[in-house]
C-alpha cells in the first residue's frame, strides 16, 4: 500500500493540476445542497445542475416541496435516474427538517445520515461544504483513483477507502482533498481512456502500468530546448 509521504506527492500533483477544485453543485445554502446531492447518486453533476437550475426557482424550502403531489415533484426531476425514489426522499425528509429541526438542515452527519435518500457520502459532502467540517466524502471518482494509485485494495469499500485516505491526509485538508482527488478523477483519470499519456502519477498507477503493458498507452515525451 502506498506510504503516507507517497499519498503526499500524489495530492501536491493534484494541487497542481486543480488548485481550484471545487464543488460543482450549483446551490445556494445548505438546503439546496442536499437536495442536489442527493439528486447526483447515480447521476452527473451536470446533468442535476440542469434540473436544479429550474427545480431551485419553484422550490426554496422544505414547505414548498411537500406542498405539492408526489406526481408532480417527480415531473420536475423526470430526466434524473432514480426520479421516483428520489422525489419520495425529498418529501420525507422535507417533512423531517419541518417537524425535527425547524425547517433547517442540521450540521451534524449522523444526523443527517437519519433522513431518507442520505447516505453517507451524501452527509459528508453536506457538512464539508456548506458547513466546513473537515469530512472527506467517497464518490465512484474518488474511490477509482485511490485503488488505482494503489491507496487502497480493489476490493476496499468507500469506507474503507475514507479512512485511508482521513489517515494520511491532514485533517484540515480533507474537503480540499476530496475535490482535487474529483477533479483528478471526472477530468483526467476517467473510468474510460484515462490520460495516462500525460498522467504525472503514471509511475506510481498500478492501473496505467497494466494499461502500459497491454499497448494500450502511449507516453508523451517533453523534450527541453534550451
Amino acid at each position: 500500500m502506498m506510504s503516507k509521504k507517497e499519498w503526499q506527492l500524489c495530492l501536491e500533483e493534484m494541487d497542481n493540476m486543480f488548485p481550484d477544485a471545487h464543488c460543482e453543485l450549483v446551490h445556494r445554502n445548505p438546503f439546496d445542497l442536499l437536495i442536489a446531492t442527493l439528486l447526483s447518486a447515480q447521476c452527473t453533476d451536470k446533468l442535476v445542475n440542469k434540473v436544479t437550475a429550474a427545480l431551485f426557482q419553484k422550490y426554496h424550502t422544505p414547505e414548498d416541496y411537500i406542498s405539492v403531489p408526489l406526481e408532480e415533484l417527480q415531473q420536475d426531476i423526470r430526466s434524473i435516474g432514480l426520479f421516483r425514489n428520489k422525489a419520495k426522499n425529498i418529501q420525507a425528509l422535507s417533512r423531517i427538517l419541518i417537524e425535527q429541526y425547524g425547517s433547517t438542515v442540521p450540521a451534524d452527519r449522523d444526523l443527517l445520515m437519519t433522513l431518507p435518500g442520505v447516505g453517507r457520502k451524501t452527509a459528508n459532502v453536506v457538512v464539508s461544504v456548506a458547513f466546513g467540517i473537515p469530512a472527506l466524502a467517497v464518490d465512484t471518482h474518488v474511490e477509482r483513483v485511490a485503488k488505482r494509485l494503489g491507496m487502497n485494495g480493489w476490493k476496499d469499500s468507500p469506507l474503507q477507502v475514507e479512512e485511508t485516505i482521513m489517515k494520511k491526509t491532514p485533517a484540515e485538508n480533507w474537503s480540499k482533498t476530496h475535490h482535487q482527488i474529483i477533479f483528478f478523477g471526472r477530468y483526467h483519470c476517467k473510468a474510460q481512456n484515462p490520460g495516462c499519456h500525460i498522467c504525472p502519477l503514471f509511475d506510481r498507477c498500478r492501473e496505467g502500468k497494466k494499461r502500459d503493458k497491454k499497448g494500450l498507452v502511449k507516453r508523451e515525451i517533453v523534450t527541453e530546448v534550451n
